[in-house]
């Protein structure tokens, strides 16, 4: 499933190309085998609060948040091989390429929504 990221506030699109990852394989192989990631790329991990990059082969931003779509924290240039990346009181992940968090503002206590096709889902 493949949708947008919105500042909720403005309804202002960060990023145009977001896939949820679902079930179990999206959820454990995620950006493996990527060398890289676009800006307007992005990958939303639900019900989850931390992450790895192991095996990865490329840096990445790390987006934290709450059950409400709020940043909780922003973990910007994460090399790969970490075996754990994680923040208290996350419930969603989402993967970015390296500065792009930074480029889109994005910061701690932000409200993020993403557009999945037609409906829409913090």
């Amino acid at each position: 499933m493949t949708g947008s990221l919105l500042e909720a506030a403005s309804e202002r699109v960060l990023v145009r190309n977001v896939v949820r990852a679902t079930g179990p394989i999206a959820r454990m192989v995620g950006l493996l085998g990527r060398t890289r990631m676009r800006a307007d790329e992005g990958m939303w991990f639900d019900r989850c609060s931390s992450i790895h990059t192991l095996g990865m082969r490329m840096t990445i931003d790390v987006v934290f948040l709450d059950e409400e779509g709020v940043v909780v924290a922003v973990e910007a240039a994460v090399k790969p091989h970490r075996p754990w990346v994680a923040a208290r009181g996350a419930r969603s992940v989402l993967e970015l390429a390296e500065g792009n968090a930074a480029r889109q503002g994005i910061a701690k206590g932000m409200r993020l929504t993403v557009q999945w096709n037609s409906r829409t889902s913090s």
